[in-house]
């Protein structure tokens, strides 16, 4: 059985991607950008550990979800079990998954992770990019500063550009 070390879940978020979604808080994170809302995330001896399973269940349980979203600290830090997660969420529900990274998509194929690129075939979207203060604009979808992008994954095209 594979657990994730987390800061927390949120059950039912609309700021992290479309529609009612549960959002996954990794704990964990070695980008400390300026400026991050996310500070409590960073130390990686911090948070709590928790069953995959666990996280499962509580997105089967709640009907109104359309997605899951795995956000940070940084999922990238814990591939494997966020794989296993994502697996076991795309065979058990129909709930699409959004992924946020600090990383960008091309640093994240570079790395040639087994696990990371087996997740960002899983994964429908990526949220990518560190938080950058001077490029903070509140007007984004999704994002906190104008470098982060938004790739759908399964065509490799960027979406929600505003």
């Amino acid at each position: 059985m594979y657990k994730l070390r987390i800061a927390g879940l949120v059950n039912d978020s609309i700021v992290d991607g479309p529609g009612m979604r549960l959002t996954v808080f990794c704990q964990g994170c070695p980008h400390n950008c300026k400026g991050c809302h996310n500070k409590h995330t960073h130390d990686f001896k911090g948070g709590y550990d928790i069953d995959i399973d666990d996280i499962v269940t509580k997105a089967k349980n709640n009907k109104i979800l359309s997605g899951v979203t795995f956000s940070g600290g940084e999922p990238m830090c814990q591939p494997k079990a966020f794989l296993e997660l994502a697996k076991k969420i795309k065979a058990e529900t129909d709930l699409n998954i959004i992924c946020y990274t600090g990383y960008t998509i091309e640093e994240l194929q570079a790395m040639n992770n087994p696990d990371i690129n087996e997740l960002l075939d899983i994964c429908d979207w990526l949220i990518d990019g560190k938080f950058v203060e001077e490029l903070k604009d509140l007007t984004l979808a999704f994002r906190g500063s104008s470098n982060q992008r938004i790739i759908e994954l399964k065509n490799n095209t960027i979406e929600w550009t505003r």
